[in-house]
């Protein structure tokens, strides 16, 4: 009979892939991917911690599944990502949860393959969290479900340790994959047909990181001179370390996407201090003038949080401020999530919800205010957009131009994997509606 695997994903486009290497493990054990979690025969909940709600949401998905469990004794369950790494956690999940059948970490997911064959020998769950770094392995197969874009890790785990930040304690130090490794991917992506390759790390400007030749502008650089008609995007940049190399680099290069994804956190000294993000103000806004003066057309876009411990109102203005001065082109906003084991958990002066609320909500207006502005500028304008998917409710196919932004069109031939140009008619928002030309 065949099987079926389910996977549900938390978190950032790194846990999107990571579950794409999953998926690629159980392709190889013979199973199949469906859509209906209750009818999958093993379903895995790859897990994010960076903020509670995230959790929260796991643990009542995975709840949900203890009557389907009882009634479907042979399928299995498997938790595993940057919640089940962090201490003590992994424990408090098979006390919580004892019917999930597997509990893995983020340093030993290229095993899972290994986790489920050992988990179908035997009727006691499996747990397996290695604390500490792991090499990096080379030679994943992943399933991937991007189309046409495809996810490239280039740099595993963070060394900043942001005090806000689980990431560097559940992903571990900074790691570089070789660049002849990632060339090598890239290349063979390329040939199967994907369109856009977006290079993943949690800093990938500290590419290298002693253990490469290239750093990170050299190897984008590189990756752009290889053949053929494609898209080069990357994510996460953060500020303390982008450089002048880097903004020449992407204005030189009509391969890489001029959109910056550059997280500045906050608009106030002080508070980015208490961040430990290592950068001021005035540090963020020269990197943005140094990066729109090779690149004056690159749109901008970040995160930001609200309600830090001790933010006062002029620091939460200070953040208003420097949205106004930047003018993003779109941007996250979030609101402090306390996370346990990290700096800021323990400050004083914590910020009440009512007063978080607030400011995030004044925040969101201002940013969704400035992105229509951005929008509003496309009409009238073609564009070239690598069509990505087809919306059945909309009935009009949808993709991305170089900017980031998203584009509506209608199409009597099938174009997902295509550029297309279309001229903008409408906009809405943070969306786009044109014609095919």
């Amino acid at each position: 009979m065949q099987k079926f695997y389910h996977i549900v994903t938390y978190g950032c486009q790194m846990n999107v892939h990571e579950s794409e290497k999953i998926a690629g493990n159980l392709v190889e054990l013979g199973y199949e991917n469906t859509d209906d979690m209750y009818g999958a025969d093993i379903v895995v909940f790859n897990t994010c911690c960076i903020r509670e709600n995230a959790e929260n949401h796991a643990f009542g998905n995975i709840g949900m599944l203890k009557k389907l469990k009882s009634q479907k004794k042979d399928m299995l369950i498997a938790v595993g990502g940057c919640l089940t790494q962090q201490l003590g956690k992994a424990e408090n999940l098979h006390e919580k949860f004892p019917f999930v059948d597997i509990i893995f970490g983020t340093h030993n997911l290229y095993k899972f393959k290994e986790l489920v064959l050992l988990k179908e020998k035997q009727k006691k769950a499996v747990m397996e969290i290695v604390d500490g770094d792991m090499q990096i392995r080379e030679g994943d197969k992943p399933f991937r479900t991007s189309y046409p874009n495809a996810w490239v890790n280039i740099t595993y785990g963070c060394n900043n340790f942001c005090s806000y930040c689980i990431v560097p304690y559940v992903r571990g130090r900074e790691r570089s994959r070789k660049s002849e490794d990632i060339m090598a991917e890239v290349r063979e992506l390329i040939s199967q047909g994907y369109k856009e390759i977006t290079l993943l790390g949690q800093n990938v400007n500290s590419y290298g990181n002693g253990s490469d030749a290239l750093s990170f502008p050299q190897l984008l650089k590189a990756i752009a001179e290889i053949d053929g008609k494609f898209r080069l995007r990357f994510m996460t940049s953060h500020p303390k370390d982008f450089s002048e190399e880097l903004a020449k680099v992407i204005s030189e290069n009509p391969k890489i996407c001029k959109c910056v994804h550059l997280p500045v956190q906050s608009g106030s000294n002080a508070v980015l201090k208490a961040m430990n993000r290592k950068y001021t103000r005035e540090d963020y806004i020269d990197k943005v003038k140094t990066l729109k003066k090779y690149a004056p057309d690159c749109a901008l876009t970040t995160d930001l949080i609200v309600g830090f411990p001790g933010e006062t109102e002029n620091d939460f203005n200070a953040t208003l401020e420097l949205v106004k001065t930047v003018g993003y082109s779109s941007a996250f906003t979030f609101v402090y999530s306390k996370r346990e084991g990290t700096v800021a958990a323990k400050m004083e002066n914590q910020i009440p919800e009512d007063v978080s609320k607030r400011r995030i909500m004044e925040l969101v207006e201002l940013v969704n205010s400035l992105t229509r502005e951005h929008s509003a500028k496309y009409i009238g304008k073609t564009v070239e957009i690598l069509c990505e998917d087809f919306d059945k409710k909309k009935n009009m196919y949808l993709g991305r131009d170089e900017y980031g932004r998203m584009g509506y069109f209608e199409s009597n031939t099938d174009v997902i994997g295509e550029f297309v140009n279309i001229k903008i008619t409408k906009a809405n928002g943070v969306s786009l509606i044109g014609e095919r030309i």
